[in-house]
C-alpha cells in the first residue's frame, strides 16, 4: 500500500489502475496534469485474461513507451493458430506475444507513476460525488475508512464488472457480452511442442472457443471464452443464459488432445478463474458531465477474438486526449465530451465488424471452411493475418458474400 498521504483534490482522479486507467495517467501526466490514479488492490495483482498482445496492443505500448520493457517479459510468438473443430489448422503470422496481466499491468502502472501520476492503491471506488447534476470528484474506500478527492473530471476505468459503472449512472446492461474462465498450468515437457497462441473452435465448447498461450518458462495460459451470452431476453431484459464454463473447461481438454497433455502432464499455478466480458463499445454510455468512462468499462473488448488489451489502452489514451484538448482550447466540459464520444464513435464501425465475425463462435463449421480455403490460398490467409493487422474487415470473410468469396480461383 501507498505511504504518499491521500489528497483531497487534483486535476484528474482515475479509477482504476489495469491498461485503460495507466494509460490514461501516463498520457496526463505526461503532459503536466495533477493526476491522481486508485486501484482497489495493491499492484503487482493478477488480471484474469487471455494475456494474447495482437499488432493494437504493442501499437499502443510503443506510444506509451513501454514497449522494450514488455518485449524483454513477455513470450514472443509468430503465428495464432486456428483450430477447426474437424481439426484442420492454420497458422496465421503476426505481430504477436503474450506476457500475464500481472506483468504487464505493474509494467504500465509503474510507467504511469514514473511519469508524475500519484498511486493510492488498494482504494476502492464507492460513488462519484455529484453537484447539480455533474461529477466534482468520488468517495473512495480504504479498509477502515471513506475519502472524498474532489476533482474537475474523474475518468472511470475499472474493468467489466458493472458496479462503479452503476454507481456513476452509465450501465444500461448489466449483463456481460461474454464470459471467460482461465488458469496457469506449468508443463516443461510442452515447451517446443505448443509454440503458439493457439484458437479452438470445437462442438464441445460451442458457442465458444478454448485456447493456449505460451508464457515464458514452461507456464502456459489455458482457458475458454463464451460470447454473445447476453442474447437471451427474461422479461424484456438482457439475461445470462446457463454457461457451465467448468464444463466447458474439462470438455476442451479432453477433446483437443494438445490440452488433454498439458493438463495432464502438468500442474495448475493456483486456480482456475472466470471473469466476465464487455465486448463491441455497447451496453453503458460513455461519459456524463464531469466524468469520462474508459477501457473495458465501456465494453473496449473485440467480441469474437476477446482480445481487450490494445483497445483498453487506445480508449484510455483517448480520454486523455480529449481532456487534454479541453484545457488547450478551454473547451467546457460538454465540448470534452462530444471530443471524447466522437472519437469512440469513430472505432465502433471496427468493433461491429467484429460483431459479424462472432457468428463463428456459434456456427464453428464456417472456422472448418476458413482454414480449409486458407490452407489453399494465400490470399485468404492474407486477409486473416490482416484481420490481426487491422487492415482487413473480420465481418467480411464470414458475410455471405465472403463465404462466396472463398469459393473463387485459388490464388
Amino acid at each position: 500500500m501507498t505511504t504518499i498521504p491521500l489528497p483531497s483534490t487534483c486535476d484528474v482522479l482515475v479509477v482504476g489502475a489495469g491498461p485503460a486507467g495507466s494509460a490514461c495517467a501516463q498520457w496526463l501526466a505526461r503532459a503536466g496534469v495533477d493526476v491522481v490514479l486508485a486501484d482497489q488492490h495493491a499492484f503487482p495483482r493478477d488480471k484474469i485474461c487471455g494475456d494474447g498482445l495482437i499488432p493494437d496492443a504493442h501499437a499502443a505500448l510503443r506510444q506509451l513507451g513501454v514497449a522494450d520493457e514488455v518485449a524483454a517479459h513477455a513470450q514472443r510468438v509468430g503465428h495464432i493458430g486456428c483450430v477447426g473443430p474437424m481439426g484442420g489448422r492454420i497458422d496465421v503470422p503476426g505481430s504477436l506475444s503474450v506476457i500475464p496481466r500481472k506483468q504487464l499491468d505493474d509494467i504500465l502502472c509503474r510507467a504511469a507513476v514514473a511519469a508524475g501520476a500519484k498511486l493510492h492503491a488498494p482504494l476502492r471506488f464507492e460513488a462519484p460525488l455529484v453537484e447539480a447534476d455533474r461529477v466534482v470528484g468520488a468517495r473512495l474506500k480504504t479498509a477502515d475508512a471513506s475519502h472524498e478527492i474532489r476533482a474537475p473530471w474523474v475518468v472511470l476505468a475499472t474493468g467489466a464488472v458493472p458496479q462503479a459503472l452503476i454507481a456513476a449512472g452509465l450501465c444500461q446492461r448489466r449483463t456481460p457480452s461474454g464470459v471467460a474462465l482461465r488458469g496457469y498450468v506449468k508443463n516443461d515437457a510442452m515447451v517446443g511442442r505448443i509454440t503458439e497462441m493457439e484458437v479452438v473452435w470445437h462442438k464441445s465448447v460451442r458457442p465458444g472457443y478454448g485456447w493456449i498461450f505460451p508464457c515464458r518458462d514452461g507456464v502456459f495460459n489455458i482457458g475458454v471464452g463464451a460470447s454473445h451470452s447476453h442474447a437471451k431476453m427474461v422479461d424484456g431484459h438482457a439475461a445470462l443464459p446457463h454457461v457451465n464454463l467448468r464444463e466447458m473447461f474439462d470438455a476442451f481438454c479432453t477433446s483437443y488432445a494438445p490440452a488433454r497433455a498439458l493438463m495432464a502432464g502438468g500442474v495448475l499455478q493456483g486456480e482456475l478463474k472466470g471473469a466476465p466480458l464487455r465486448c463491441s463499445l455497447e451496453g453503458q454510455s460513455y461519459a456524463r458531465a464531469g466524468l469520462l468512462a474508459t477501457g473495458e468499462a465501456i465494453a473496449s473488448t473485440y467480441a469474437f477474438t476477446g482480445e481487450g488489451i490494445g483497445k483498453a489502452m487506445e480508449t484510455g489514451i483517448l480520454a486523455a486526449q480529449a481532456l487534454l484538448q479541453g484545457r488547450a482550447e478551454r473547451l467546457d466540459e460538454a465540448q470534452v465530451r462530444e471530443r471524447y464520444n466522437a472519437a469512440l464513435l469513430a472505432l465502433k464501425p471496427r468493433f461491429d465488424l467484429y460483431e459479424r465475425a462472432n457468428r463463428i463462435n456459434e456456427h464453428p463449421w464456417l472456422a472448418d471452411l476458413l482454414i480449409w480455403r486458407a490452407k489453399r490460398s494465400q490470399r485468404i490467409l492474407r486477409r486473416m493475418s490482416g484481420v490481426l493487422e487491422e487492415t482487413n474487415n473480420p465481418g467480411n470473410l464470414v458475410s455471405i458474400r465472403g463465404i462466396a468469396r472463398l469459393f473463387l480461383p485459388i490464388r
